[in-house]
């Protein structure tokens, strides 16, 4: 795995709220973590394998635990990020939103785009029926399976 992309990923890491990723490309797995404490790690001879594990030293922490999130989401089908990446609403800043709360959508409209390693991936709704929530702002880190929006 090219270096450049690993810099691109730790950054993206430092930037989430996320405490672990892993990437899988081919044969080559590449696993980030958040370090728990900031302690150096015993010194290790050099090896000719890949490295697997890079530590990233600890951000703030979400201002809510899962539980307590998953809890403000209303009744419906929740639309979940399929990955790690950049929530955007609309195809650019000057546009105007793929879907807002109250509109009908189809199966295959297009709700949102997960930027992920440069790559703007759309996201298309799995169920027809009315936005009743949008559970984050364009330009916000999301995560894996986090939800993203509510259609009922």
């Amino acid at each position: 795995m090219d270096l450049r992309k690993i810099k691109s990923l730790i950054e993206l890491l430092e930037k989430s709220s996320l405490s672990e990723m892993v990437i899988v490309e081919g044969e080559e797995t590449i696993r980030l973590s958040r370090a728990t404490s900031v302690q150096a790690p015993p010194a290790q001879p050099v090896s000719q394998q890949p490295v697997t594990h890079v530590a990233v030293s600890p951000a703030e922490a979400p201002a809510e635990g899962p539980a307590e999130e998953e809890a403000a989401i209303p009744e419906g089908e929740v639309a979940r990020s399929p990955m790690v990446g950049t929530y955007y609403a609309a195809p650019s800043p000057e546009a105007d939103p793929f879907v807002s709360v109250g509109q009908e959508v189809a199966v295959g409209d297009t709700l949102c785009i997960v930027e992920a390693m440069k790559m703007f991936n759309q996201i298309e709704a799995e169920s027809s029926g009315r936005i009743v929530a949008i559970l984050v702002e364009s330009g916000q880190p999301v995560e894996f399976d986090q939800p993203l929006m509510v259609i009922r």
